[in-house]
C-alpha cells in the first residue's frame, strides 16, 4: 500500500523476522507503542497519526511528522531480556512482565489529552524504570501542583526540535534519585504531552480529577471496567473462543484509530480513522480504509464512533486541491488520504506523483448510506459542516463532482481513468472496475439518502445515473465471459482480488461470470495459502512493488470467504477465517496486511508470517467484523 520512502525504511528496519507484532495502546489523542520482545515502551506519540500537516515547500513530501517523545523505557535500562507484553482481557491495557518487574501502560478513553499511564511494581529489589528519550532534552522544570491538583510536583520537559512539551506526574511514592533519571523517582507515572499553549498546571489538575483519589494499582482495572461498559453486545455467534476474543481486540482497535482531538483553527482531523496503528508503516487516514472501519463501527452498534467518522470526512479541509484532474469539479471528499490536521493528501508515493482515486466518493456515499440505514438521525443531514449542511454538500460536492468524472461507454457510463482501489500511480492510471462498482453501490445509498431529505428530483436523478453506470459497466468490464480489473488489456488487472467485493456488492449477478472469476482466482493464490492483489508487472526487484505484489493481502482473503459463503461453500469460507483467527490469536489478536508469501529483506519472516502495515484497521480489524457479521447475515438468511 505505500511506495517510495518506505521501501528504503522496511530495507534497513526489517532485516530480521519478526518474532512478534509490537502492541499498541490510545485513547483518540495519541499512541504508545509496546515492545512485547523487550518488555519495554519504545513510542510514544503527542498525536493520534503519522504526519501532522504538510511541509512547507515540499508537496510531495510525507509532511511534518509527528512528534515521539520515547526510544526506550522500561526497568533498570530501558529494556531486559526476556520480557513479553500483552493485551489485558483483549483491551487497549497492555501488561509487561520481565525478570526485573511487571508494569501496566495504557492511554485512558476518560482523560481527554494524549496521556500515557504507567503503572509498575518492581520483582527485583533495587529496579528502577529508566528511560531514553528520543530527542535531546532542552530544559526541566518542576511545577508545584499541591494547589490545583493537591498532588505531588511535576516535571515539564522541552526537547531539541520538537513543538510540544511532556508533563511528568507521579503516581505513586516517590524517593530521591538523580536528576537525569526522573522516571527513577516513583513507578507509576503519567505521561502527557503538551501543546504549546498549554498550561501545565491546568493540565495537572485535570488528571488530579480524572485519577478521582484512586491507587496507581486499581487505574488500570477502572479502565478495563469503562472499557466493557463501552462494548456493544455482539448480534453474532462465534465458532470459537479465539474468534470471540479477536471480535472483541479488533472492536478495540478500531476504537483506538479514531482521532478524538478537538476540532479548532488549523487541525480538522476529529472523527478520522487511521488506516493502520503504529508502527504499521504509516499510520494515515485513507479515505477507503477509514470507510471500511466506519462501516464497521456502524453495523456493530457504535453510534457515537460511526457519527463522528461520518462528521470527519464532512469537516476535514482544506480539500479539493486537485481540480485541475477532476474536470475543475470541486469536491470535499479526499481523492487519497488526509494529514492528520485533517487536510487533504492527494499522494501517498514518493515517485514524485499525485493520486487520484474516485472510488473513494462512493465509499464515502456508501458509509452516509450505512449510517442513516442503521440509526434514526434525522438531524444528521441538516448538520452544519464545513462546505454548508451535511445533505448539500453530499450532493453538490461528492455526487456532483463523481457524475462530472464519468464518461459515455457502451451505451452507458464509467468513471475516469484514475488509479483506484490498489493505488496506481497517476501516470498508470487506467478505468478500473471498482472505481465504477464504487460509484454505483454509492449512488444507491444515496438515491436513499436524497429520499430522507426529501429530494424526489435528485433521487430520481441518481437512479437513472445508476441505471447508466450499470449498463457501462457490464459492457466495459464483463467481456468474452471473464469479468476484468481494467478497461484497458493487460495481465496484472485482468483477475484482480478488488474484483470479488464487487461481485459481494451485487454489481455481478451473472452466476457463470462469477463461477469463472472465483475459478480464475486460482491465478492469484501463494504458497502462503491465500490470495494476493494481482498478478505483479514489476520485473526489477529493487523496486518495492514487485516484493508487495507477491505477498498475501487479507483484504482479498476475507473478500473471498465471503463470496464462498454467498455460494454456498460453507467449508470453504470457514476455513479460511478459521485461518486468519487462528494466526491472529498466535500474534495477540492482530490482524496484518498481509502473510509473508515470498520472503524478503521488506517482507521477512517464514512463510505465512504476518507482515506489511500492522495492525491493520479497516483491512483488518474492520474487514473481519464485516465478515463474521456477513456470515451471520447469511446463515439466517439460509
Amino acid at each position: 500500500m505505500w511506495l517510495g520512502l518506505i521501501a528504503i525504511v522496511c530495507l534497513l528496519a526489517r532485516t530480521t523476522p519478526l518474532a512478534a507484532s509490537h502492541l499498541v495502546t490510545g485513547n483518540g489523542h495519541g499512541f504508545a507503542v509496546v515492545s512485547p520482545e523487550s518488555g519495554a515502551v519504545t513510542k510514544f506519540y503527542a498525536h493520534p497519526y503519522s504526519f501532522a500537516k504538510p511541509e512547507p515547500g515540499k508537496p510531495l513530501s510525507e509532511g511534518i511528522e509527528t512528534a515521539n517523545f520515547i526510544e526506550s523505557l522500561g526497568w533498570s535500562g530501558g529494556s531486559s531480556p526476556g520480557g513479553t507484553a500483552d493485551y489485558v482481557e483483549d483491551s487497549h491495557v497492555i501488561r509487561v512482565r520481565s525478570s526485573l518487574g511487571e508494569m501496566t501502560a495504557f492511554m485512558p478513553f476518560g482523560f481527554g489529552r494524549p496521556a500515557l499511564i504507567l503503572v509498575g511494581s518492581a520483582a527485583r529489589r533495587g529496579a528502577v524504570l529508566d528511560v531514553k528519550w528520543s530527542h535531546r532534552v532542552l530544559s526541566q522544570k518542576k511545577i508545584e501542583t499541591g494547589t490545583l491538583a493537591r498532588g505531588p510536583s511535576g516535571i515539564v520537559l522541552s526537547f531539541s526540535g520538537v513543538q510540544e512539551r511532556l508533563l511528568l506526574v507521579p503516581l505513586d511514592t516517590m524517593r530521591d534519585v538523580p536528576e537525569q533519571q526522573p522516571l527513577a523517582v516513583s513507578r507509576s507515572w503519567a505521561l502527557i504531552s503538551l501543546d504549546p499553549d498549554d498550561n501545565p498546571e491546568l493540565i495537572a489538575a485535570e488528571l488530579f480529577i480524572w485519577r478521582d483519589g484512586i491507587e496507581a494499582k486499581a487505574l488500570a482495572h477502572r479502565e478495563l471496567k469503562e472499557l466493557e461498559q463501552w462494548r456493544v453486545k455482539p448480534a453474532v455467534h462465534f465458532a470459537s473462543e479465539q474468534e470471540r476474543h479477536l471480535w472483541r481486540q479488533s472492536e478495540v482497535m478500531l476504537r483506538i484509530a479514531q482521532s478524538r482531538e478537538t476540532n479548532r483553527e488549523g487541525r480538522y482531523g476529529n472523527g478520522l480513522i487511521v488506516a493502520a496503528l503504529p508502527d504499521g508503516v504509516f499510520f494515515t487516514p485513507w479515505v477507503r480504509d477509514m470507510a471500511w472501519a466506519t462501516v464497521a463501527l456502524v453495523r456493530m452498534g457504535h453510534r457515537e464512533e460511526a457519527r463522528a467518522a461520518v462528521l470527519a470526512y464532512f469537516n476535514a479541509r482544506p480539500t479539493g486541491k486537485m481540480r485541475a484532474e477532476t474536470n475543475g469539479a470541486d469536491y470535499q471528499i479526499s481523492v487519497v488520504r488526509y494529514f492528520g490536521n485533517g487536510e487533504e493528501e492527494p499522494f501517498f508515493t514518493q515517485e514524485g506523483s499525485t493520486n487520484i482515486e474516485f472510488d473513494d466518493w462512493g465509499e464515502a456515499l456508501w458509509v452516509l448510506g450505512e449510517y442513516l440505514k442503521r440509526y434514526d438521525d434525522p438531524d444528521l443531514l441538516k448538520e452544519e459542516t464545513f462546505r454548508g449542511k451535511m445533505y448539500e454538500t453530499a450532493r453538490d460536492y461528492i455526487l456532483k463532482p463523481l457524475l462530472e468524472n464519468t464518461e459515455a461507454y457502451g451505451g452507458g457510463l464509467i468513471v475516469d481513468a484514475d488509479t483506484s482501489i490498489w493505488e496506481e500511480r497517476q501516470r498508470d492510471k487506467k478505468h478500473f472496475a471498482f472505481s465504477t462498482a464504487a460509484a454505483i453501490f454509492g449512488l444507491r445509498e444515496f438515491a436513499e439518502v436524497a429520499k430522507r431529505a426529501g429530494d424526489e428530483n435528485v433521487r430520481r436523478d441518481v437512479l437513472g445515473k445508476i441505471d447508466q453506470l450499470q449498463r457501462g459497466f457490464d459492457a466495459a468490464f464483463i467481456r468474452e465471459g471473464h469479468l476484468r480489473g481494467t478497461l484497458e488489456p493487460g495481465v496484472k488487472n485482468d483477475i484482480d482480488g478488488a474484483l470479488i467485493p464487487i461481485i459481494n456488492f451485487g454489481i455481478v449477478k451473472d452466476r457463470a461470470v462469477i463461477q469463472d472469476t472465483v475459478k480464475r482466482m486460482d491465478l492469484l493464490k501463494v504458497v502462503s495459502g491465500g490470495y494476493r492483489r494481482v498478478r505483479g508487472t514489476y520485473t526489477d526487484p529493487a523496486i518495492y512493488e514487485y516484493w508487495y505484489e507477491q505477498e498475501e493481502f487479507l483484504f482479498v482473503d476475507l473478500s473471498l470467504a465471503e463470496l464462498y459463503r454467498r455460494l454456498g461453500r460453507k467449508a470453504e469460507a470457514d476455513a479460511m477465517l478459521a485461518r486468519i483467527v487462528k494466526k491472529a490469536a498466535a500474534d495477540h489478536n492482530i490482524i496484518p496486511e498481509m502473510y509473508v508469501a515470498v520472503p524478503c529483506k521488506l517482507f521477512p519472516g517464514k512463510i505465512g508470517d504476518p507482515t506489511g502495515a500492522l495492525p491493520m484497521v479497516g483491512y483488518g480489524a474492520g474487514a473481519f467484523v464485516l465478515h463474521v457479521m456477513e456470515r451471520e447475515r447469511i446463515g439466517t438468511r439460509d
